[in-house]
């Protein structure tokens, strides 16, 4: 369960009962939390950053904001797919969502999510999980550099969220609900007007058990 919305005041799990706070080593729990003179210590914080400042970003630069058509202007057909504007699952996409597919300089992204032991210590079983925005508007040379990778949330440890992933990424599927409901109104650099912007997840990259 987050910590947010109708619980953002909430001071256990309504699912399990497990405290939101982590107990002290001298008190008991309910000293520790009712203390005045103690700071409550969350158990787990999970870290997200906002989406649609980020995506706006992109076409402040009028270079970059240029670039976001690419899939459009700048793509050429052929029988090779170089690009994921190539595969079937996108043209799939526009003709099923074709208002959204009208406007080119709507976001498609790509979400990855994987595990990694931030300590660099094999023998410390940690797992922390980032999850990783991919701009696929870009042309290939670009869209898979580092530089454009966004990332959206930090999945704190110490194992994987398995089946529970759904709870941590709930700040990030309203955003998107968001964006692709109503969509957020956005400088274009390149053409120096306003449009509103909307965003879609085509697909995702996961690490499968194997």
């Amino acid at each position: 369960m987050l910590y947010s919305k109708e619980h953002a005041s909430a001071n256990e799990c309504v699912v399990c009962g497990v405290s939101r706070w982590k107990s002290s080593d001298d008190h008991s729990t309910d000293e520790f939390t009712n203390s005045a003179k103690k700071k409550k210590i969350p158990t787990k914080v999970l870290r997200y950053f906002p989406l649609k400042p980020r995506l706006q970003r992109l076409y402040m630069s009028s270079k970059t904001a240029f670039l976001m058509k690419w899939h459009v202007d700048g793509h050429m057909e052929g029988e090779m797919m170089r690009h994921p504007v190539d595969s079937l699952a996108w043209k799939n996409f526009d003709s099923v969502h074709s208002s959204f597919a009208l406007e080119p300089r709507n976001f498609r992204l790509g979400l990855a999510n994987d595990g990694f032991n931030p300590f660099g210590n094999m023998s410390i079983s940690y797992s922390m999980w980032p999850v990783v925005l991919i701009p696929y508007n870009l042309p290939p040379w670009m869209c898979m550099k580092q530089t454009f990778f966004m990332l959206s949330l930090l999945i704190p440890g110490p194992t994987a969220p398995g089946n529970d992933i759904d709870i941590y990424l709930q700040p990030l599927i309203d955003e998107l609900n968001d964006l692709w409901d109503v969509g957020v109104e956005t400088y274009d650099a390149s053409t120096k007007q306003i449009f509103c912007m909307r965003a879609a997840i085509l697909w995702s990259i996961n690490d499968f058990p194997a």
